[in-house]
C-alpha cells in the first residue's frame, strides 16, 4: 500500500471516529409534495424545476472523511441523464456573462469519482454572476466544509430563490435568480443546532455571517419545509433560532455582537438589497420577497 493511500485510510479512521452519531439517511430531504419526484445521486438529491431549468433545491450531508478529496475537478458540464425532461445545456450559459455555479460544490464530492462527476451535470447548476459565484458563494461553501471537519457531519440543502420575474439566458430560458439559499443542521451530543443563509446573487464585500438567518426565513423565502422529521420541540430550537457561536466560521469571525438572533413575532427579517456603498440594508421588511421598499427593483 502507498505511503500516501495509507495516510489517506487513517485519517478517514480518525475522522469516523470522531463523528458523533449520525442521523437516520435521507434526513436532510426537504418535506415532498404530492406530485413531486425526487432524483438521487451518488452524493446529493435534489427536486428539479423543469419551468426553471434548474433545481429548486440539492440536499446532502457531508461528513468529515467526505472533506477530504481523493479526485480532481473534471470540469465537465454534461446535462443529467437522470432528468427526463432534459436539463440546460452548454450552450444556455455560453456568452451569457453568467457562471455555471454549483449547489452542491464539486469540492464537497471528491471522496468519490462518480460524485466529482455527477456534481457537474446542470441539473446542479444555477447561473451566477462571476463575483458572487467565486467569492461569497465560495465562503458559504467553504463554511459548510468547515463544521463538517469540525462537527464530525453537516447537513445541507441549498439552492435559487425563485420570484415572480426573473431574466432567463439561453434558448432553454434558464432563469436567473435575484437570491440564493443554504441551511444547515448539526448534531451537538443529543442537541441540533440550525442555521440559514439567503444572499443576493451579486458581488459582495461583506462576511458570510451578514447573511445569516433562520430556517424559518428561508421557508418563508422559498415556500420549502425544510428538515419535516423534527419533532415539533426539535423545530423551535433548530428553526427559529440560530446562534452564531455555535458555528466554525474557519479565519472569519462573526461581525455581529449579537450572538442569538430569533425569529420576531411578526415574521420580519433584514431587508436582504444592498445598499449603493456596498452594505446590507439595515432596514426590517415583511415583504416576501424579502427586501425593504427602497430595494424592490434589485
Amino acid at each position: 500500500m502507498k505511503a500516501s493511500t495509507t495516510l489517506f485510510f487513517l485519517i478517514c479512521c480518525f475522522f469516523s471516529m470522531a463523528q458523533p452519531p449520525r442521523l437516520d439517511a435521507g434526513f436532510e430531504i426537504p418535506e415532498i409534495k404530492q406530485g413531486e419526484f425526487v432524483i438521487h445521486h451518488t452524493g446529493y438529491a435534489f427536486l428539479y424545476n423543469e419551468t426553471h431549468e434548474q433545481a429548486n433545491w440539492v440536499a446532502y450531508e457531508l461528513t468529515a472523511a467526505e472533506t477530504i478529496n481523493q479526485y480532481e475537478r473534471s470540469n465537465r458540464f454534461v446535462m443529467d441523464p437522470a432528468v427526463t425532461t432534459s436539463t440546460a445545456d452548454d450552450a444556455d450559459y455560453r456568452g451569457s456573462g453568467y457562471d455555471r455555479g454549483h449547489l452542491a460544490p464539486a469540492a464537497d464530492m471528491g471522496w468519490s469519482e462518480i460524485s466529482e462527476q455527477e456534481s457537474f451535470y446542470y441539473s446542479n447548476m444555477s447561473p451566477q454572476l462571476p463575483g458572487f459565484n467565486r467569492g461569497i458563494w465560495k465562503q458559504l461553501e467553504a463554511f459548510v466544509r468547515n463544521n463538517a471537519m469540525v462537527n464530525g457531519v453537516v447537513y445541507v440543502v441549498t439552492g435559487p430563490v425563485f420570484t415572480a420575474s426573473m431574466p432567463v439566458i439561453g434558448h432553454n430560458r434558464v432563469a436567473v435568480p435575484s437570491m440564493f439559499y443554504k441551511v444547515c443542521l448539526i448534531l451537538h451530543g443529543n442537541r441540533k443546532e440550525g442555521i440559514g443563509f439567503i444572499i443576493p446573487n451579486q458581488s459582495l464585500r461583506l462576511p458570510v455571517d451578514a447573511f445569516a438567518t433562520t430556517i424559518d426565513e428561508v421557508e418563508k423565502s422559498t415556500g420549502i419545509n425544510f428538515f419535516p422529521t423534527l419533532s415539533d420541540e426539535e423545530e423551535k430550537v433548530v428553526e427559529h433560532h440560530f446562534n452564531l457561536q455555535e458555528w466554525n466560521w474557519g479565519k472569519a469571525h462573526p461581525s455581529t455582537n449579537s450572538q442569538v438572533k430569533t425569529q420576531n413575532q411578526h415574521a420580519s427579517s433584514q431587508c436582504m438589497g444592498i445598499t449603493k456603498a456596498g452594505a446590507r440594508c439595515k432596514k426590517r421588511t415583511t415583504n416576501e420577497n424579502g427586501k425593504c421598499y427602497l430595494h424592490q427593483n434589485q
